[in-house]
């Protein structure tokens, strides 16, 4: 039985470190309780995952207090970027990690919010596409300064060498699921 102390930071939510801990403290106890589970992959997915509630942790207040979240964001910056500033809804689903139905939430907030406009492609009447307005470029556009400095604070810990280390290793396990997704489904 794992038992946890109420140490938490100043929001109330556990610190990285503290949860760090926990994964080095429990992973011998669930190496003897789980022979033939790999550890070694086991505790990197929990790493893995303190990781990504640290980022949602770190910027969520960030991007709550410019009236956006962290994907809406990513969804402008995907479409100003794009040289025709738009996409469809399954693409930008791909590049935003997300599924087409968090998607659909997503832009539906977007054109709320008068950032993007929805059309109905011109060759497919089934395919809609997604479009930047002057309003979401003017958006992105303020939002940038405002987020640069955390993004920076972010990674300070890391030398540019760690950064472009961390990114390799990440772009590789990412190569590594898909393999291991293919090589599942031939077994399957």
């Amino acid at each position: 039985m794992f038992v946890y102390s109420s140490h938490v930071n100043y929001r109330g939510i556990m610190n990285g470190q503290m949860r760090l801990s926990r994964v080095s403290a429990s992973t011998p106890r669930m190496e003897r309780a789980l022979p033939g589970m790999p550890m070694d992959g086991t505790a990197m997915v929990r790493v893995l995952r303190i990781a990504q509630f640290g980022l949602g942790s770190f910027f969520e207040p960030v991007f709550r207090s410019l009236d956006l979240t962290e994907n809406s964001f990513h969804v402008l910056c995907l479409l100003i970027a794009n040289d025709s500033g738009a996409a469809s809804p399954s693409e930008l689903a791909e590049m935003v990690g997300t599924s087409r139905a968090n998607m659909t939430r997503i832009l539906e907030e977007l054109a709320e919010d008068g950032w993007i406009d929805r059309t109905i492609a011109a060759r497919d009447g089934r395919r809609q596409v997604i479009s930047i307005t002057a309003a979401g470029r003017r958006k992105v556009r303020d939002t940038v300064p405002r987020i640069a400095d955390p993004i920076r604070r972010a990674f300070s810990d890391l030398s540019d060498d760690e950064m472009a280390l961390l990114d390799k290793l990440l772009r590789k396990l990412i190569k590594s699921f898909d393999k291991g997704a293919g090589d599942m489904r031939a077994v399957a």
